[in-house]
Parts: structure tokens; sequence; C-alpha cells
């Protein structure tokens, strides 16, 4: 078995957990799930299936990834989310990296692509990224961001790129799909409130077509049917609500600041 840890971070994720343990289980002897506190079982079905949970209280998304890291055995680490399956032929690929011993690079970015409701595989037009997932701890981190999921790599970190998909069950529903996209962008707002970033007012008009026309037309979700307009919207949608939520909090600062203090009574009370 290749000398590689894998590492999960999860909440409430017992519907989907399994089949992602499942289909790694060959990869490694080490899957460690960092769990925030679920209360559907996922703690008991993971370990059922031979992985390490762990808790640790929600900190955002690169503190989590962070800490998780923190708990693998190997240095060459493989990061799943809850969501997401390693389908047998990339699990061959990664295995055959190992078989001759040490990988040729340091990093390996993998295609991850979006599987809708009632998809098996991901759709022929299915928008997919290929960020980093599989590396070596010693040549990178994940990025402390409580809101942007990235690793960070050391600037001599060779980079190379696995021919396989990562197929990714990202909507149970559009509902929650909604629920989930309003609290990132609660922690977006958050994040951008941290750094003392400032988004133009022009967003708040532009962001919701720009951002429909985006995923509709440029990550085809135009040729994916209804499933894919309806999906559409609900990106649009957060990314309106997000600026929304920003510009909200600049105008609750602004009426604080400008509020005229009340006058004290004798008795030191305003009122």
């Amino acid at each position: 078995m290749p000398p590689l840890s894998i590492f999960i971070i999860a909440q409430n994720e017992a519907d989907r957990i399994g089949r992602t343990i499942e289909a790694a289980r060959g990869l490694s002897d080490d899957i460690v799930l960092v769990d925030s506190g679920s209360t559907d079982g996922t703690q008991a079905l993971a370990e059922a299936l031979g992985a390490r949970v762990i808790f640790n209280a929600w900190p955002g998304y690169g503190q989590q990834k962070r800490f998780a890291e923190e708990q693998c055995r190997h240095d060459w680490l493989l990061n799943l989310d809850a969501d997401e399956v390693v389908p047998p032929d990339l699990a061959a690929e990664i295995s055959a990296l190992f078989a001759a011993g040490t990988p040729p690079k340091d990093a390996y970015k993998v295609r991850i692509a979006e599987i809708f409701p009632g998809e098996g595989a991901p759709h022929r037009f299915a928008y997919a990224l290929a960020p980093v997932r599989l590396y070596r701890k010693s040549k990178g981190r994940y990025s402390a961001s409580p809101v942007h999921d990235r690793v960070d790599l050391l600037p001599d970190a060779r980079i190379g790129r696995l021919r396989g998909t990562v197929h990714h069950f990202s909507v149970r529903s559009l509902g929650e799909q909604m629920d989930k996209l309003n609290a990132y962008s609660d922690a977006q707002a958050d994040d951008l409130d941290a750094r003392g970033g400032t988004l133009s007012v022009f967003r708040l008009v532009a962001e919701f077509p720009a951002n429909f026309l985006k995923a509709y037309i440029g990550r085809s979700h135009a040729l994916r049917g209804i499933y894919g307009f309806m999906t559409a919207m609900n990106y649009a949608f957060y990314r309106y609500l997000r600026v929304a939520k920003h510009w909200e909090r600049r105008l609750q600062r602004r009426a604080s600041a400008e509020a005229p203090l009340l006058p004290a009574n004798r008795d030191g009370r305003n009122d």
C-alpha cells in the first residue's frame, strides 16, 4: 500500500462519507476524518470503515485542513472532501505512481468534476477544477484562510498532473446547496472585513447577471438541462449575496458611526 495518508473534513455526512472512504481504502493505511460535530452518526460510520476520527471545532476551511494535515502519519497526503469519490481508474493511477518508489513530483493537480443529482458519472461538459490534492506535506500545506481552499507550495516544489478525475457529488438538493452557499457567503463577508477589503457598489447590480452567465455559459451548465439552469441561478445568487452582505455591513457601520449621542439624564442614563 502506498505510504500515503488520506484526510477528510466532515460534518453530518453520514449519507455520503461511506462511499468516499470505501473508494479510497485500497490507497492508504491511514485515513483520517476530522469531524467538527456531526450529529447523524458520521463518526461511527467512518470508524467502522477503518478511519481514524478526530474531533476539532470548526475554525474555517483552511484552518480545519491544516489541523487535519497535522494528524496524518505519512509525508504524502491526499485530500478528499466528504462528497468526493476516487474512481477505480484514478486509484490505479495513484497506486502506480508509488509502485516504483517515491513519485517524481512533489505535488499533483487532480481534476475534480461536479456530478448533479441523477448522474452516475461526470457529464461530458461537467465543470471541473484541477487543484493540488496529492502532495508532500514537507513541500506544501493548506492555506490558513477561513474561506480559500488551496495548497500553498514551497517555491521549489515540482508540480505534476494526474490523468484521472475525482467524482464530486456536491449537490444533495438545490435547497441544501443554497443553505451551504448562504453560510459560505457569510464566511466570505467575514474574511473580507478582516482583511479590510472593499467591493464596488456597482457589483450589487452586476454580480448576479455576470455570474449567471459565467455558470450557465462559461461553465456549460446550459448543456446540462434544467438542473444546469437551476444550479446556475443558485451560483449567481450566492455571488450576489456575498456582495450584498458586505455592503449591508458597511451601511450598518456607517449608520452606527454617524448616530448622534443622546443627552444624558441627571441620573447618568441616556434617553
